[in-house]
């Protein structure tokens, strides 16, 4: 029984990586996979080594679909992916996530008569301004299987009528991944990283130092919104050295509207995966509007402030180490100095967070397929 695979951009890559790992792994071999890129992002460094450090193949297909509008990429990837599933009929579609190759490839499954299974379902952030929580509604709307990663999405999908039968809560995928990698960088000679220097300077010198990440278009591409942020993040940085891997829209956005985030903030270029791992996951906090850096912070348990006014990811705040400061300077600032007190709160890694969710979703869908008459 052959099962679609569909990865859009990076990310994506992390979270279908232990779904492989978990299909390879079975005895007897019942299911199959093709990973299909949908070529939504293009990466310049999805190269060999990022599959090789994953532990999967390199993807199966690449649509090459490409950027555009919204609408542009959706319609590209739905026309790529209905010829795709034409010419070879699989047995369901997986999809992960909510970017836009989610919605796409679930509405042309879910057309095609092919059961579509939808990995991090559940996810609400109730804020119909984010492109991602509509593609999480719309995906959902039209899925056959639900795989949860927390309680809080479960109680969404079952006001919004899903069948238990269902619904599956079988723990987090991305948590799977970090500590899969994290096993493997410790192994790992990590003296050629980008940002190996930085942090050995911060060692020798016996300094702590953070971690950022922003990228969300609600709070770098409105120029007040960003220089109160940075303003706070400059403040941080008088006590704390910051290091910021910087998106590419940021990254025009500063040099747009003239951002100052001061001497003592280090910016970088985008990192690999292994990379930044490395270098986060000894940070003394991470300041971020990632919604997966909050869940990867909470299973390795290192505290994160979140620049953002919602979650869909309550549980990081509920049980984890993650503490949602919103973006008013002086908030994002008590927040970082309560860490450095040593008064931030002490979080735990949530229910069914062991690095075992693939292989619960390979389990459940072995058995939902072979009852999917022929």
């Amino acid at each position: 029984m052959l099962i679609y695979l569909v990865a859009g951009a990076r990310p994506n890559f992390m979270k279908i990586a232990p779904i492989v790992r978990a299909l390879q792994a079975q005895p007897e071999q019942r299911l199959t996979y093709k990973i299909i890129h949908t070529g939504q992002h293009y990466d310049r460094d999805m190269n060999d080594v990022f599959f090789e450090e994953l532990g999967i193949p390199q993807p199966d297909v690449f649509m090459a679909a490409g950027g555009g509008s919204h609408a542009q990429q959706t319609a590209k990837i739905m026309v790529g992916f209905e010829e795709l599933c034409q010419t070879e009929r699989p047995a369901a579609v997986l999809v992960v996530g909510d970017v836009n190759s989610t919605l796409a490839c679930s509405i042309v499954a879910k057309k095609l008569n092919i059961p579509v299974a939808h990995v991090e379902a559940g996810l609400r952030s109730g804020d119909m301004t984010m492109p991602e929580e509509i593609n999480r509604l719309v995906t959902d709307s039209i899925s056959d299987w639900f795989f949860v990663t927390e309680p809080a999405a479960l109680e969404h999908l079952r006001r919004e009528g899903k069948p238990d039968s269902a619904v599956h809560y079988v723990g987090h995928v991305m948590v799977d991944n970090v500590l899969y990698q994290a096993d493997k960088l410790a192994n790992t000679d990590t003296s050629g990283f980008e940002t190996s220097a930085f942090k050995q300077a911060r060692k020798e010198a016996g300094e702590r130092y953070g971690v950022v990440t922003m990228h969300r278009p609600s709070n770098v591409d409105d120029a007040a919104t960003f220089t109160r942020i940075a303003g706070a993040l400059k403040e941080i940085a008088a006590e704390l050295p910051l290091i910021f891997p910087v998106h590419p829209r940021t990254r025009a956005n500063i040099e747009k509207f003239g951002i100052d985030l001061g001497p003592n903030v280090t910016l970088a270029g985008p990192q690999a995966y292994m990379a930044f791992l490395n270098l986060w996951k000894d940070a003394a906090v991470v300041l971020t509007d990632s919604g997966g850096l909050q869940e990867e912070t909470t299973a390795l348990g290192v505290p994160c402030v979140t620049i953002r006014e919602n979650t869909e990811r309550p549980v990081t705040v509920d049980e984890g180490s993650n503490v949602l400061a919103g973006t008013d300077p002086a908030v994002i600032m008590a927040e970082a100095r309560k860490v450095l007190r040593g008064e931030g709160k002490q979080g735990r890694r949530p229910h069914l967070w062991d690095g075992k969710a693939a292989e619960r979703i390979v389990a459940v869908l072995a058995t939902e397929l072979a009852k999917v008459p022929e």
